[in-house]
Parts: C-alpha cells; structure tokens; sequence
C-alpha cells in the first residue's frame, strides 16, 4: 500500500516537473523576467534538453542522479528566482499552449563548452597550484 502511494507521488512530481518546465519556458520568454532569472532557466532548459547527461545513465546508482536531484534543483532554483506574478502567468500559459520540448543538439554543444570550460579552468588552476609549489 504504501509502495504504491510513494509511486503515485513520484508519478505526480514528475508530471509537475515537466509542467514546471514549459512554465520556466514561458517565463524566460517574458520581456519582463530580470536577468538572473534568465540566466538560471536558460542554464536549466539547456540541462533538462540537452541529449548529454552529466553523468552518464549507464553508471549505476549515479547514472540517475542527475535527473533525480540536479535537474528538480535547477527547476526548483529557477522559478524560486522569477517574479510570483510572472510564474503565474507562465505556468497558466504552460496549461493552455503546452509545447513539445524535446532533446536538442543546440542545448548539448552548449553543455560541450560549458564542460570544456570547467575543465580548462580545474586543469589551470591544477597547473598553477603544481607550479607554485615546486
């Protein structure tokens, strides 16, 4: 019984989510939402569409990790962010014009980078630490 009341939550939540993120959707197209915002929904879409995951689903227990913590906090974040007034509009728009939002390549170039980045950034500041100490 209780088994099947924690499914019927998580099916919920999920659903939710991807309501959630049509609405973060909307909101980031409204003229009116403030950068900061934009910038954690664009960062949040390009995590949530993008065919690349973090940490690949094949690797056990973590495969999954991204998608059942990262991706809700990057929700979560995003719409703690937008003006009260313009996620409610947004998540009304999500109700009567939902879009298919789908897997993009555009999104996985953009994560490639934002990777690559990070890494340059880790692998220099490595070099340097190296260097200083030597």
């Amino acid at each position: 019984m209780k088994i099947r009341k924690t499914v019927l939550s998580l099916k919920i939540r999920a659903k939710n989510l991807k309501n959630d993120i049509i609405a973060i959707y909307f909101a980031y197209k409204d003229p009116i939402t403030p950068l900061l915002p934009k910038l954690v929904i664009l960062l949040t879409l390009g995590y949530a569409l993008s065919p690349i995951d973090l940490i690949p689903d094949f690797i056990p227990v973590l495969g999954y990790l991204d998608d059942l913590l990262i991706l809700p906090a990057l929700i979560t974040l995003s719409i703690r962010l937008i003006p009260a007034s313009i996620m409610k509009n947004a998540r009304a728009r999500a109700k009567t014009e939902p879009i298919n939002l789908h897997k993009n390549w555009f999104f996985a170039i953009i994560f490639i980078i934002l990777w690559l980045m990070i890494i340059y950034f880790i692998v220099s500041a490595v070099i340097k630490l190296v260097t200083a100490l030597s």
